[in-house]
């Protein structure tokens, strides 16, 4: 009878579709560089190094900003905190299309965007409970988790022809309107929250700011969360940054490892469709983070050792797809396991630790790579250990009460 009082409101899919707008945005803008490097160093007289800050320095902000942003989304709501992240990749959006040659200006730019990116990928969890049923909530997540990978995709296929076609002054215009607009639009469309709670009686009460972070550490459950997090976002950050290189000393071209690396996107496109509608379908998170892990550490082994281009590309897409998908079951598990604390805790809490071990883990692969041949398969060894110990400690997590409730 309970369950008949809960009423949910079709809104809630254009609160979704305008941050899943923004939030794509915001990451179309970070990765922008990325596929353009040698072309931007002589377009900006500068070094391989500063263009790449130009991307590093986002997971470096991210670290210092995460808790604040998840703060301020859990004391004055979506409307203050998302906003805000909107707001900064507007304005510094579209800053970067007036910068010309001026790399300076272009790094504040850069790092305004990425103050914006906590502000608005830590509220995930928090726009599906403050809108959706339980029973929607992974598939939510997954969503809003899959705008980011769409708009690094995005940023990573457009970029290059755009330069190539117009150069680079016209394209980051470009994208200062796509992001002026995706802001705009975000600030007409948000609502704080539907008239009633999508959940029973009492489910929507949060904890004080405070007293949720210390709760949330606390849980048990959480800390062995947060430990695969660590590991797993540190694996793919430094998968990703370093394909050519892990590639290379065997033989692929430049070209066939820009393919693997999109289609670990792709595949993580479509396990963020697909698994969470599944944990959704059948109420139960834990297996499918157990079934991501083992899928994870597959497709990483494949592109560790195989020499064959099929075999490679099928890697790739099976490390994209289960570790991808990953993420937001695991957002969404977060957020019920440490309930009563806001989701925003959570979700800040486990991006931080993510950016802080692909950080370490980019170094320590560039550090602990072959002197001979630049191979860095004997890293790469110990990223498949740190992904079975993940797979390991994932058994160890129960169940979450708030789903079976």
């Amino acid at each position: 009878m309970a369950q008949e009082e809960i009423k949910v409101y079709g809104y809630r899919w254009i609160m979704l579709s305008a941050y899943m707008l923004i939030v794509a945005v915001n990451q179309m803008l970070w990765i922008t560089f990325a596929p353009i490097t040698s072309e931007a160093t002589t377009y900006y007289h500068a070094s391989d190094l500063q263009i790449g800050m130009l991307s590093m320095c986002f997971m470096i902000v991210f670290i210092v900003v995460s808790i604040p942003a998840s703060w301020i989304i859990d004391k004055y709501g979506m409307r203050v905190g998302v906003g805000t992240g909107a707001i900064l990749t507007g304005i510094f959006g579209l800053l970067r299309g007036f910068a010309g040659t001026n790399y300076t200006i272009l790094l504040i730019a850069q790092i305004g965007i990425a103050i914006g990116q906590p502000f608005l990928v830590n509220a995930i969890t928090k726009l599906a409970a403050r809108w959706f049923p339980i029973e929607e909530r992974a598939t939510a997540s997954g969503l809003g988790t899959l705008a980011m990978y769409v708009g690094v995709l995005a940023g990573m296929i457009v970029t290059p022809y755009l330069v190539l076609g117009h150069g680079i002054a016209p394209t980051l215009y470009f994208f200062g309107i796509i992001s002026i607009v995706s802001a705009v639009a975000f600030l007409i469309f948000v609502k704080e929250r539907p008239p009633t709670p999508p959940c029973l009686a009492g489910q929507d009460e949060r904890a004080l700011v405070f007293d949720g972070f210390m709760h949330t550490l606390r849980t048990r459950d959480f800390r062995w969360l947060m430990l695969i997090f660590f590991i797993g976002l540190g694996v793919f950050n430094a998968v990703t940054t370093w394909i050519e290189n892990i590639l290379g000393p065997r033989g692929f071209s430049a070209a066939q490892a820009g393919m693997t690396g999109g289609l670990m996107i792709a595949g993580g496109i479509l396990g963020a469709l697909v698994i969470p509608l599944l944990s959704d379908h059948y109420k139960k998170r834990t297996p499918f983070i157990i079934i991501a892990i083992a899928g994870a550490t597959i497709g990483l082994a494949g592109i560790t050792f195989t020499h064959s281009y099929a075999v490679l590309l099928l890697s790739g897409a099976c490390m994209g797809f289960f570790l991808l998908s990953s993420g937001p079951i695991g957002f969404q598990y977060a957020a019920e396991i440490t309930y009563p604390a806001s989701e925003g805790t959570s979700n800040g809490l486990l991006f931080m630790v993510g950016q802080i071990s692909g950080i370490a883990m980019i170094f320590a692969m560039d550090i602990f790579k072959s002197t001979a041949d630049g191979s860095m398969t004997n890293p790469l060894i110990i990223l498949i250990t740190g992904l079975i110990l993940c797979f390991i400690l994932s058994f160890k997590l129960r169940e979450s009460r708030l789903l079976r409730e």
